[in-house]
């Protein structure tokens, strides 16, 4: 079989179409991998799938490859990416979670995690578990003599009741909220967690679903919020129902979006921010001298920083990337870490990033107080900002060069995950930056600016996109 292990294997995940990249057979290679690896032989490796057509077949090859390494199975099936970092933390055990999160209905991939739900990358041991399932393919999994057990796991009730032990909602006002599942996961873990599914309570909460049954195949829209198009029916459901917001998952359900009131998004930036600020509270209420660390990525917007230093905390820029942000969390200690894309991570989830739980923040802090959400958004969201733009490039470095001979008498550079650009203090309180980021997979050049003023951000996006795409 001839298989092409750099296109599948990613930085932090491996993602592949469906029996053409990724295979039963590579899958359970890949799982003997893992546990050698790992040293996992003996000990429990939790698996769980998301709601793709090929991801309980993958799950059960999976499990396959790992028994015959002698680990121990522990199947949660169905569940969410932030489900499955729960068991591996709650579990303390390595977990394998199938899922290609917002990618089209034709793919499937794993996400990996270490016990405790810590991170595994390229560099701390995905690239080994890649050269090991190479020998395993070619040569066969060597079964051992004493292969591993198999047992299930049910534990949506368990993971829904720790989340609302982290974030109380029961006394916030009445509040309608449309949420939008994408038929992804989320259909089973918004039930569970914000509603009544699981017997937990009944919160002050009236729920309008959209898109929550099951469907690998995706039939009303991907389940990518990212994309501003996959929001349009959540926007205008929040409209005609006269909502108070609106909440959109992704196809794994571990990033969430937030539409308010009018139909217009909430940035994630703001969301950090405001998670941040709830976060940082909680921490000092309980160790009043302690040091609190937020993490925050280089692409989010200049406010994330600003309210976690003015709440007294320390502001660490980290680079874009999940593995990543995932071991400067468990390195600094930091309680929180918020990036562009969504993705939310909590020390108090075992470092990883879960949505759901940042939803709750929003609509904890949110719902105690009584301003509409386009109003109380505003304190975090006062500057602008172009969002990520992408750019397809034959010459990544030649458009890097003619980006910084452009603007290298009147900005300063930082090479920090790719360049950003800092306008020079112009004396007058208004400011900028942008930054140009390679794609680690494909031939794109990626752009996110910042400023004070609405009209420098166009002006400079404007600008360097027209150095970028310059034939």
């Amino acid at each position: 079989m001839s298989v092409d292990w750099n296109s599948i294997v990613k930085t932090y995940d491996v993602r592949g179409l469906v029996g053409s990249a990724l295979t039963t057979e590579i899958v359970s290679a890949l799982a003997a991998g893992f546990v050698d690896e790992l040293g996992a032989a003996g000990q429990d490796v939790v698996v769980g799938h998301d709601m793709r057509d090929s991801s309980p077949e993958f799950a059960d090859a999976f499990a396959a490859g790992a028994q015959a390494r002698g680990a121990n199975v522990v199947s949660i099936g169905l569940c969410s990416t932030d489900e499955s970092y729960y068991a591996s933390g709650a579990l303390g055990a390595p977990a394998a979670m199938f899922t290609a999160s917002h990618n089209p209905a034709t793919y499937n991939g794993i996400k990996f995690s270490r016990a405790g739900a810590r991170g595994i990358s390229l560099d701390t041991g995905l690239a080994a578990i890649r050269d090991r399932a190479k020998v395993y393919l070619a040569e066969g999994i060597d079964e051992v003599d004493e292969p591993g057990s198999y047992r299930d796991e049910h534990i949506l009730a368990k993971y829904a009741a720790y989340l609302r032990e982290l974030v109380d909602l029961r006394s916030i006002r009445p509040l309608k909220i449309v949420i939008d599942a994408g038929n992804g996961m989320g259909g089973m873990t918004v039930p569970a967690v914000l509603g009544n599914a699981c017997d937990l309570g009944q919160l002050p909460l009236e729920i309008v679903p959209l898109y929550f049954e099951l469907d690998g195949s995706f039939p009303n829209h991907e389940a990518n919020p990212l994309d501003p198009k996959n929001l349009v029916d959540l926007q205008k459901a929040v409209v005609e129902h006269g909502a108070d917001l609106g909440l959109a998952f992704d196809g794994d359900a571990d990033r969430c979006f937030v539409i308010d009131e009018k139909g217009e998004p909430v940035t994630p930036s703001a969301v950090a921010a405001v998670v941040a600020r709830r976060e940082i509270a909680r921490e000092r209420a309980t160790h009043p001298q302690a040091d609190i660390t937020v993490l925050y990525n280089l692409i989010t917007s200049r406010i994330v920083a600003e309210t976690i230093e003015a709440d007294g905390a320390t502001a660490v820029r980290t680079k874009v990337g999940h593995s990543l942000i995932k071991d400067q969390m468990a390195e600094t200690n930091a309680i929180f870490g918020g990036e562009h894309s969504a993705h939310y991570y909590f020390r108090d989830f075992w470092g990883a990033d879960n949505g759901m739980l940042a939803a709750m923040h929003v609509l904890a802090e949110f719902g105690s107080q009584a301003a509409p959400l386009s109003d109380f958004a505003r304190q975090y969201n006062p500057y602008f900002l172009s969002g990520e733009i992408n750019s397809t490039v034959s010459d990544v470095p030649a458009a890097k060069s003619r980006v910084q001979s452009a603007f290298a008498a009147r900005a300063d550079f930082e090479e920090f995950d790719g360049i950003t650009v800092t306008g020079r203090d112009a004396g007058d309180g208004s400011w900028w930056w942008f930054n140009v980021r390679a794609s680690n997979t494909e031939p794109l050049l990626r752009l996110n600016v910042e400023a004070r003023d609405e009209a420098v951000m166009v002006a400079i996006r404007d600008e360097v996109l027209a150095l970028i795409r310059q034939a």
